[in-house]
Formats: C-alpha cells, structure tokens, sequence
C-alpha cells in the first residue's frame, strides 16, 4: 500500500470567525489584502464582518467583486489587472466554487507572467502565488481546502485545470454563519456536488485509506443534514454539518481523485457554461449506476453510508444506493440534463469524446470509452428519472 497525503491548508470552523480575519493576516506577511468576491455575496452583505475586522485594525484594503460563474480565462485576467494597480500583497476569497478558483488563478497571475492559460496543468508553476485565506460561502465545492483551479479556457469552450500545491490556500475560514442565507436551489446543487466528490473520493482508483474515512464520513453528514439543509436553510447544526462534510469531500479528492461525473460535467460545463454542482447532481446517479459492477464493494459502502439496509448483499445494495441517489436528486429539485438551455443531442458525441480526453477519467473505477460516455449521456437526456 502506498500514498501520499499533503494538506498544506490550515482550516479553521468556527460560527464567526470571519470577523477575525485581520488577526490572521500577520502570519502570512499580508499588509493589503484584495477582498475578492462577486456582486451578488456584496449585495448580500456578506462581506460587513470582514470589512469590520480589517477596518479595526485600520488595515487598508481593496474590494474586487466582478467575478463571473464558471470563472473564464479573461476575466482572471481583469481581476489581475485591478490587483496589480491597487498594488495588494494578499487574496481574501469569499464566496463559491467560482471566486475560490478565480483567487487561485489571481494568485498565479500576480506572480507568474504570461495569462492563465500558459499555466494550464500539473505542477506547473514556478514559485508560490499570492497568499490566499479563502472564506467559502457554499457547501459543496471544497475548493477552500484542494490544490486544483478549474478555469474555462473561452477559445477552446473547455474546463481547464491546474493541479499545483503552491496554488492552495494558506488559510481557509469556514464560518455556517455565510450560508445560512443560500436559496434552497444552490444550498442542492452545491450539496450534491459535495456528495460527487465525497463518492468519486472513495471510489476512485488512487483512493487511500485516509481519503477513504474522510470520504465516508463526508457521505454520512450528508445523508444526515443535506435535506434538513435544503429544506430548513435557518437550521444551523445541519449548515455546519454540511460545511464540514464539504471540506471533507474537498480533502478527500484533492488527495485521490475525482471520475467520470466529473468527467462529463467539466465537458458540458465548459461546452454550455451550466453550473457546475447542478451537472454533477444530474450525472451523479448514471455514473454512479454505471461504475458499479467494477467495485461492488466500495458501491455497497457508499449505499451503506447512506442509509441502504446493511443486511444487503452488496450487488442488491449497490443497486439501491442508486435508486436513492435517484431519489435524492429529484427530491431536492435538480433540473433534467434535457431542460438545461443550450443542450443538444447533436453535441453529445462531442461531449463523450470531451469526457474521455479529461486527466480525470484514468481514475475513474472503471474504465469508460468514448461510447460508454456517450451512453451515459444519453440516458441522463432521455430517462424519465
């Protein structure tokens, strides 16, 4: 058995502690932070506690909030043009999926030259980025806590990652308090994306028994708390619980990998910039139906965690496990891949071919072809589930 197992993120939880942020700058040598987010978390209020926090400690400070979903290669780069003339030694991200990725790929651009593109792959870089404290606003992507920026290369229309321990977080912040305000909708697809990278974890081919437990227990917090959550957004016990399920799924793939959901929502993703949770929540099932004659085992135990009878057999309880992520995909609300705008079957073959060519897919428990992704895709836009 062999692994290896680096978190060079300090992670703190804690209801509040967003409005302590100023003493944490000190440990990373930050003077002048840029506040990154986007229009709709200032708006919320969101950023008052640490706005407070900074101006206490009289800490000047600048605010970039024009980051887009689905974060695109040009408007890393504008972000990095505002950074640059506000002259800013240091990144506070607050928000989701989208703003997470985009201060990574900030963090890179203010200290390697070229645009984001150049920087594509893994360990590619040449020196540490900007310090970066992230301070997530959704449960689900776990980007607070991985080495990976996902960014949407605009000429080719596909998700490009970049896999790098210099560009993870030296702090993350996760304070329930930030949301306990999401919409029913995103608290979903963003739970069912922590619930895809809590499964791909365990199930992957790189898997180890530390990102195994993390996975595992990720998995049960979510069969515990996720519809209380969905259902009752003021329940603060089933926000936390949520929270830390999220960074736990994050931790878990960061370290093993991801598969094929990931595979075909990255492809999708950057062909018809759908959101990223809600893809994953609609092929989560498919794959998760598909996979699971490679690892019957491992199937059962995720169904298991989930609440499936643990006196099944492990095929009959694989079987169950996706009927219940069937279930649960439809209970919460999760659009069809046929409703989504911009879909089109004459794409489809395309997207297979996308879905095969992903690093993602060797990982992946079993091994897929190009038709195999094109049936699963298939029968997400055609099944009556």
């Amino acid at each position: 058995m062999n692994f290896q197992f680096n978190l060079p993120t300090n992670i703190v939880l804690k209801t509040g502690i967003v409005r302590q942020v100023a003493g944490f700058l000190p440990l990373y040598r930050i003077s002048k932070p840029l506040i990154l987010t986007d229009k709709g978390i200032n708006k919320a209020g969101l950023l008052q506690g640490i706005i407070e926090s900074l101006t206490n400690e009289n800490i000047d400070f600048a605010v970039y909030d024009d980051v887009q979903p689905n974060p695109k290669d040009k408007y890393c780069g504008l972000a990095a043009d505002f950074a640059r003339v506000n002259n800013v030694d240091g990144i506070i991200a607050v928000g989701g999926g989208s703003v997470l990725d985009t201060a990574k790929a900030l963090g890179i651009l203010l200290t390697h030259d070229g645009v984001i593109n150049d920087w594509e792959g893994d360990n590619t870089l040449q020196r540490d980025i900007t310090p970066l404290i992230c301070i997530p606003t959704t449960a689900g992507t776990g980007s607070e806590a991985t080495n990976i920026a996902v960014i949407t290369d605009t000429e080719r229309k596909v998700k490009m990652g970049i896999v790098d321990d210099r560009i993870a977080p030296k702090l993350s912040l996760l304070d329930p308090e930030l949301t306990k305000g999401l919409p029913a909708s995103i608290t979903a697809s963003t739970g069912m994306d922590a619930l895809t990278h809590a499964i791909e974890a365990y199930t992957s081919r790189s898997s180890s028994p530390v990102t195994d437990a993390l996975a595992l227990h990720a998995i049960r917090l979510i069969k515990d708390y996720f519809l209380e959550a969905v259902q009752n957004g003021a329940n603060m016990e089933a926000r936390e619980n949520i929270l830390s399920a999220s960074l736990m799924a994050g931790i878990a793939f960061s370290q093993s990998n991801v598969g094929s959901v990931h595979c075909i929502s990255e492809a999708a993703g950057g062909l018809y910039d759908a959101p990223h949770g809600v893809l994953n929540s609609i092929f989560l099932p498919y794959v998760f139906e598909f996979n699971m004659e490679a690892n019957l085992e491992k199937h059962a135990d995720v169904a298991y965690a989930l609440g499936v009878d643990q006196n099944l057999p492990v095929r009959e309880a694989s079987k169950e496990g996706a009927k219940l992520l069937f279930e649960m995909v439809e209970k919460v609300g999760i659009p069809k891949f046929s409703d989504l705008p911009a879909v089109d079957p004459k794409d489809f073959a395309k997207l297979a071919k996308t879905s095969k060519e992903t690093p993602m897919d060797a990982d992946n428990v079993r091994s897929l072809t190009v038709e195999d992704y094109l049936t699963i895709i298939k029968n997400a836009y055609n099944s009556n589930h």
